[in-house]
């Protein structure tokens, strides 16, 4: 029986047990990590050096592209490494580095959608207030209340999670390491804390949850009461991509924490880990980009800029 104290590292599930397909999971990997760096790289430097997209939309926008890249920063790498040098190991200090930077990176990424949702019902729902209540000083306040939310929240788990002895060994079923695994090493009953911050935790989800429900029942309403056809797909174009990755990021980790103990198996909880921690970091900026021609014409006029330079 082994405790915290004499744990110095933990074992992660493999991706693959052939070697050829460690090596195609790391190219995998290596390319969707590629696809999130280049597009949320392409999003910050165009909102940050296009002055006309200094508005509150696209400042949330910049916001959210750091914490995707945060988020695919701190579970890929490993994962890759992991995958090329056939290796499992992760060590005490990395794995609750990896649990803190997932909690607060995911965390302040829910905030942020919520607050952008925020923004969507005021400039559709409110036009006329949209510059009294979404000021600059009022966007950045949001903004640090999302990332100051996000951080308090995973040093609280963290802290909790790390201070519970372990005695059941230092093997996780996952490949990354995440608060579920381990309790599953816990000895001690003191694990309840941890059930208890993780009730409020998900209580503040469903209450941002059932925000977003009812600001976008109040849009659709205004959005139906426009009288010309253009005018209402405009305003349905500046909400669709919020809406999808919205949907994208509730649906994969509402199914992969939520789905019945009968379902679980190692193979599926890892597909579905994959689809909620590292997909939407690489698919938000195609689905922001491609609805949004301010965006696109931002990115492209950067782009072009550069090569002529270069």
């Amino acid at each position: 029986m082994s405790n915290s104290s004499s744990i110095r590292h933990f074992l992660l599930l493999a991706l693959a047990d052939t070697r050829q397909l460690q090596l195609l999971h790391f190219c995998l990997l290596l390319g969707i990590s590629l696809a999130a760096l280049l597009g949320n790289g392409l999003i910050i430097s165009a909102v940050a050096c296009g002055h006309h997209l200094h508005t509150p939309m696209f400042f949330f926008l910049l916001n959210l592209a750091l914490t995707d890249l945060g988020c695919i920063c701190t579970t890929v790498p490993k994962a890759m490494h992991n995958s090329l040098w056939d290796s499992s190991n992760i060590s005490y200090t990395g794995c609750a580095a990896q649990i803190f930077f997932i909690m607060f990176f995911i965390s302040t990424e829910f905030y942020l959608l919520t607050i952008m949702c925020y923004d969507r019902y005021v400039s559709i729902c409110k036009p006329l207030h949209y510059g009294t209540l979404l000021g600059s000083r009022a966007c950045a306040h949001m903004a640090a209340a999302a990332w100051a939310s996000g951080f308090l929240n995973a040093l609280l788990h963290t802290a909790n999670t790390f201070s519970l002895p372990l005695c059941q060994g230092n093997a996780l079923g996952q490949f990354f390491c995440e608060i579920p695994q381990i309790l599953k090493l816990s000895c001690s009953r003191s694990y309840l804390r941890e059930q208890g911050l993780l009730a409020v935790g998900v209580s503040l989800v469903f209450g941002c949850f059932l925000f977003i429900v009812f600001s976008y029942v109040q849009i659709f309403r205004a959005v139906l009461r426009i009288p010309s056809e253009q005018g209402r797909h405009k305003a349905f174009s500046t909400c669709l991509p919020h809406l999808v990755v919205v949907s994208l990021f509730l649906s994969t980790g509402t199914f992969a924490h939520l789905k019945p103990p009968s379902m679980s198996s190692p193979s599926l909880d890892m597909a579905l880990s994959v689809l909620y921690l590292v997909v939407p970091p690489a698919m938000n900026p195609l689905i922001y980009s491609l609805r949004n021609q301010e965006l696109k014409a931002a990115v492209w006029r950067m782009m072009t800029g550069w090569f002529k330079k270069h």
